[in-house]
């Protein structure tokens, strides 16, 4: 008896360890210790006699734990008591399956009655990480359960299999009419969810829910009961142990909600409880802990997906403990449950007074975002950061809500079609637009400003977030909306700051940003106006980024450059939409800024006020065509407009309000409420000057007979110009003087008349020759009113070497052009040669391209005189003794005329090659209008190399003589660190008045213009003798 007894113990033990039980790695180890807990007190409080289990009587103190203990010790007593009755009630089958053991229990009652085998290794792949080795073990699991149970319920004694080997101790657990399998692996599979080995939770939710959906037999009822008794969290728990038990129960809540089995049972009986139950538990579970929130909500919201709407209504909206936790909601913060509210109302559509203050009664959509009831729930959004990075499952349905996708796609329709016409005052909005609208802005306003902005940083972090959500559905009318001065400032408040904590999510928004206008001309222009607009032309400069410098390199078509020159014309005459100067960094400016170096806006007063952004806006318009690749046709309409606004804005002013109608033009012109400043209107002038220099530059070879005035920008910018002035009420900007105003209409008749005669003279070499005057003399007008008293003299003589020309061509048939003169009047060359000596020490870089194309075609005709004059600037010596000789009367004057050079080109560019060819859009590239030089042949941009000779001689004049290899000999640190100072004061000042501090100075740069030319006339003539040495000293 003694030693069957032993043997029996041996062999359960040996069983226990084969199947997992009370040693399984994905039993949780508080299971474990309530195993050896019981071991000890079955063997202190359990006597067995002749094969019986003798009772115990617990005394009334004992605790229910203990009691609960002692049960279970009988019960397995008593188990093993009937096994040693009977001398062979079961066998180990061992058997090999592909290389693996696998283990296999059957007793003779079971065998006879033909139920299968079931093989519990599988229960081990269920912890796999492999999801693969997962999916295959529960799929393997419930196949051979449901063989088993199949084969169960066709037993008509199923006594005989009940009372074999009991896998686990028989319970009051509610699944009798399951196979003794299917109880031990449901039991197993709930306790498994709670262990953290592996993906243990993940594979046992798996196959628990593949199990219940399988079996019927299992019942709802007992499995709500097995999860509580199983997974129970008791005081004496550690805290590892009861965040398994709480994970383990919401994994088995799921896998029972996923099953299908609530429905199903509910289908079959409507006033079945389990959902309220159901619902109720998990309620209960995400009361516990804030980490289970989040998920618990989400089982309830597959239920609901699943479940029909009187089955929401009649079941989860009455599940005890709902309604409480909703009315809480708004207090606490809870994100969860607002998540839970909205998604509920979207799939029943009734009004419910469940969801408290979480949703409007009765609930409409302009209800919930109406600004009252968005700061009820500002403070459920502001807690769902605690999820971060990831964003809060609440956000996008939210926005779902906020724009909806079939409203969003109107909008868009609505905005496309007015997209050109954003001008007309009597637009008309439909009723859903405006809804969108007024959202959308109570949103931002109450939620995205009001709330998360001016919060922390995990908050900021959470607004960014919040409108790139948005992004995808925003129309494009609602950008500024979104993209409002505290957002805006927010970004450069960050970007501007490389070690900001948020810098990294800044630069991912931006990125998106940029994706999402990539091919979309409405949104890249909505943004570009709201971050310029917002940061007073400087986002760029702030953030050290070129994020604005890139859209406006994005614009390829007619439209979109249409569209953004009326948005940026827009922006200059509607002062009142022009955001405040950022409270920090308001003296930082654009480095990114295409014309206009930083010096010449501050010392002209722009920086740093609002004419900033109105100078950041004239500076665009011309370089919107840069990267365009538009036809001939599209290219001069888009200049057209360019052409008129700045000729509005910076040559003329109204003295009847501001917006004066053209009846010959059939065009309405508009100004600014408040007069635009001189320095505004000055750099509108330097911008229509490049704009006609990058016209002339950009023009096909000259066709005449297509038509003069087609495509000819200056030709129409004349004809633009005449019409204006003579509207009674429109006036110069600035009154000329009477030396000026001769000059501005002597001007205007020459070119009148050279545009008369280009036409006549057909294709021809004249008429390119007369084609390029008339830009010189469009360039020279567009002078003689940026700066009044300098170019009248010049312009006197351009216009008599103009009616020389007209004298020689209309002469050239009868006496030829080569006859001497017999007035001795200088040549036709050497006047206009001496012109251009005279205009290039102080003409802006347009001005220099249009004096290079017109000696281009001149060159062939200079005369040794004309050389000469030029090679004797080039030979001028920097430093020459500063007096005068009366002998030499005529040739000190006639220098001091050249080296007379006023503040024109005072910046300090990079280093370049002096004469080799540039494109004038490059002078957008320096920040500068006299930085560039334009001309098919021989173009130069001489301030490149100008300015740092300059800097050069000027370092060489401020050093001290290197007499010894110990410069600094004698000098005391303090000493040394002051000379520094200095000598840093003094480059920089070389670098931004680079050509204005010297004549020595001014006479480099002009030198380089000079050189430029020649380089023209060698290009030209190369082989052609050159001027004979001789006469050269």
């Amino acid at each position: 008896m003694g030693s069957k007894k032993r043997g029996s113990n041996s062999v359960e033990d040996e069983v226990k360890n084969q199947f997992g039980i009370g040693n399984d790695k994905d039993v949780p180890e508080h299971s474990r210790k309530k195993m050896k807990r019981e071991k000890k007190d079955k063997k202190k409080e359990i006597k067995v006699e002749d094969g019986s289990a003798g009772p115990s009587v617990a005394p009334d103190y004992v605790k229910p734990m203990e009691r609960k203990k002692n049960r279970k010790a009988l019960d397995k007593e008593r188990h093993r008591a009937e096994s040693e009755s009977k001398p062979k009630q079961f066998v180990l089958v061992v058997a090999e399956d592909n290389d693996s053991e696998v283990l296999m229990a059957s007793s003779p009652s079971a065998s006879s009655c033909g139920l299968p085998e079931f093989h519990i290794g599988v229960f081990k792949e269920l912890a796999s990480a492999d999801v693969f080795v997962r999916e295959k073990a529960a799929e393997a699991l419930v196949m051979e359960l449901v063989e088993v149970q199949k084969a169960y319920d066709k037993l008509e004694d199923k006594v005989l299999v009940e009372g074999g080997l009991k896998l686990e101790a028989e319970k009051d657990d509610g699944l009798n009419n399951c196979a003794p399998s299917v109880r031990y692996a449901v039991r197993r599979l709930i306790r498994g969810v709670s262990s953290s080995r592996e993906c243990a939770r993940q594979g046992f939710a798996l196959g628990m829910t593949i199990l219940v959906g399988a079996i019927p037999n299992i019942e709802v009822n007992s499995l709500l009961k097995l999860i509580i008794d199983l997974l129970e969290v008791s005081s004496s728990m550690t805290g590892q142990e009861v965040r398994d038990c709480l994970l383990g129960r919401l994994f088995a809540y799921g896998a029972l909600g996923r099953s299908g089995r609530l429905t199903q049972d509910w289908t079959s009986d409507k006033n079945s409880m389990y959902i309220k139950e159901f619902t109720s538990s998990l309620i209960s579970l995400a009361t516990r802990k804030r980490y289970l929130q989040e998920p618990a909500v989400s089982v309830i919201l597959e239920l609901v997906d699943k479940l029909p709407v009187e089955a929401l209504l009649n079941q989860v909206l009455e599940a005890p403990g709902l309604q409480e936790w909703f009315e809480g909601a708004t207090e606490v913060g809870n994100p969860d449950a607002l998540f839970l509210a909205l998604k509920m109302r979207e799939k029943i559509s009734v009004d419910s007074r469940v969801f408290g203050k979480l949703l409007p009664y009765p609930y409409c959509s302009n209800g919930l975002f109406s600004a009252d009831h968005l700061s009820s729930l500002a403070n459920c959004l502001k807690e769902s950061t605690f999820c971060q990075p990831r964003v809060h499952s609440v956000w996008p349905v939210l926005v779902n809500t906020l724009l909806p996708d079939n409203v969003v796609q109107d909008v868009d329709k609505a905005s496309g079609l007015n997209s050109i016409r954003k001008h007309k005052k009597n637009r008309k909005y439909s009723s859903s637009e405006e809804d969108i609208e007024k959202n959308i802005r109570s949103f931002c306003d109450v939620i995205i400003e009001g709330s998360l902005l001016m919060s922390s940083h995990d908050r900021k972090h959470l607004a960014l977030d919040a409108v790139l959500l948005l992004l995808p559905k925003l129309p494009a009318s609602c950008v500024h909306i979104i993209l409002s001065y505290k957002l805006v400032q927010c970004l450069m408040d960050i970007l501007s700051t490389k070690d900001s904590w948020l810098f990294k999510v800044a630069q991912f928004f931006l990125k998106e940003l940029s994706d999402w206008v990539k091919y979309d001309d409405d949104r890249r222009v909505a943004v570009i106006v709201a971050l310029q607009k917002h940061s007073n032309g400087k986002f760029d400069s702030i953030t050290r980024t070129k994020t604005v410098k890139s859209f406006l390199e994005e614009f390829k078509t007619e439209s979109g450059c249409m569209l953004f020159i009326q948005n940026l014309m827009s922006m200059f005459l509607n002062e009142g939409n022009a955001s405040e100067e950022p409270s920090d960094q308001s003296q930082t400016t654009d480095d990114n800024s295409e014309i206009g170096s930083i010096e010449d806006k501050d010392s002209a007063g722009t920086l740093g006020t609002p004419d900033f952004l109105k100078s950041w806006v004239v500076d665009s318009l011309p370089g919107v065509l840069k990267h365009s690749k538009l036809d001939p046709e599209a290219k001069f309409r888009v200049q057209k407009e360019i052409l008129k606004f700045l000729a509005i804005q910076g040559l003329f002013s109204s003295s009847l309000g501001t917006e004066v109608t053209s009846f010959e033009l059939q065009e309405k012109f508009r100004w600014p409420k408040v007069p635009t400043s001189s320095p505004l209107c000055r750099m509108c002038i330097e911008q229509l000057q490049l704009l006609l220099a990058n016209a002339q530059k950009g023009e096909a070879p000259h066709a005449v007979a297509s038509g003069l005035e087609a495509n000819d920008l200056g030709s129409y910018f004349m004809r633009f110009l005449s019409t204006l002035c003579n509207i009674p009420s429109v006036s110069l900007f600035r009154a000329l003087g009477s030396d000026d105003e001769k000059a501005f209409q002597k001007l205007l008749e020459v070119e009148t008349r050279l545009s008369r005669e280009e036409r006549n003279c057909g294709l021809s070499t004249d008429a390119n020759k007369l084609h390029a005057l008339r830009y010189l003399l469009i360039q020279l007008l567009l002078q003689v009113i940026l700066r009044p008293g300098e170019f009248s003299e010049a312009a006197s003589e351009l216009i008599i070497c103009c009616k020389k020309a007209f004298g020689a061509s209309e002469l050239l048939d009868s006496s030829g052009e080569d006859e001497p003169d017999g007035d001795g009047t200088p040549k036709l060359m050497d006047v206009l040669v001496d012109t251009f000596l005279s205009l290039l020490p102080q003409s802006s870089a347009p001005m220099r391209s249009a004096i290079e194309q017109v000696f281009k075609y001149f060159c062939y005709d200079v005369t040794d005189d004309g050389l000469l004059r030029m090679l004797r600037v080039i030979k001028k010596d920097l430093k020459p003794a500063r007096k005068k000789d009366t002998d030499r009367e005529d040739h000190d004057d006639d220098d001091d005329d050249l080296v007379d050079i006023e503040e024109a080109e005072e910046y300090q560019e990079p280093p370049l090659d002096i004469g080799a060819p540039r494109d004038i859009e490059e002078a957008e590239e320096y920040q500068e209008p006299d930085e560039t030089e334009t001309g098919e042949t021989g173009e130069s941009d001489e301030q490149t190399d100008d300015s740092e000779a300059v800097v050069r001689v000027q370092a060489s004049e401020d050093e001290p003589p290197e007499d010894s290899d110990d410069s600094d000999g004698g000098m005391d640190d303090e000493a040394m660190f002051r000379m520094d100072a200095f000598l840093a004061q003094k480059f920089k000042k070389s670098n931004n008045q680079a050509g204005s501090g010297t004549a020595h100075s001014q006479l480099v740069l002009f030198k380089l213009r000079v050189l430029s030319l020649l380089e023209i006339y060698l290009h030209e003539n190369p082989g052609k003798s050159f001027v004979d040495k001789s006469k050269f000293r």
